[in-house]
C-alpha cells in the first residue's frame, strides 16, 4: 500500500506533543513509515566536531514522526483531509481531497 503523504505537502499533527501544528514535510521514509516535519518534533542531540558539523556541540534537529500521527491539508479547502486516489480520463492517478473533490 502506497502513502498518500509526499515531500513538499502540508500537514497538520493529530496526535502527540506537537498536536496543532502545522508543518511542511521535508522527507519520507516509506518502509518505516516516517516523516520528517519542518520545525516540528525539534529534539537536541550532542554530537562531535565532524565533517558535517565543524562545531560540534548540542545541535537540534527535526526527529520522525509516524505517519498515522499526520493528516494532510488541503490546498483548496485548507482543512484535514484524507485522501482518495481518482482516475483521469487519460489512465493517470491522482490524489484527490475527500471533503472538496479538488486535485492536490
Amino acid at each position: 500500500m502506497g502513502l498518500s503523504i509526499k515531500k513538499n505537502d502540508t500537514v497538520l499533527v493529530i496526535t502527540g506533543k506537537e498536536k496543532g501544528k502545522k508543518g511542511r514535510v521535508i522527507s519520507v521514509d516509506k518502509e518505516r513509515k516516517k516523516i520528517l516535519i519542518e520545525r516540528i518534533n525539534v529534539i537536541k542531540r550532542h554530537m562531535k566536531p565532524s565533517k558535517k558539523y565543524s562545531q560540534g556541540g548540542i545541535i537540534e534537529k527535526e526527529a520522525p514522526l509516524h505517519i498515522s500521527n499526520v493528516m494532510l491539508l488541503c490546498p483548496k479547502c485548507g482543512k484535514p483531509t484524507r485522501i482518495s486516489n481518482t482516475i483521469l480520463s487519460d489512465g493517470g492517478k491522482v490524489r484527490s481531497c475527500k471533503k472538496c473533490k479538488e486535485v492536490i
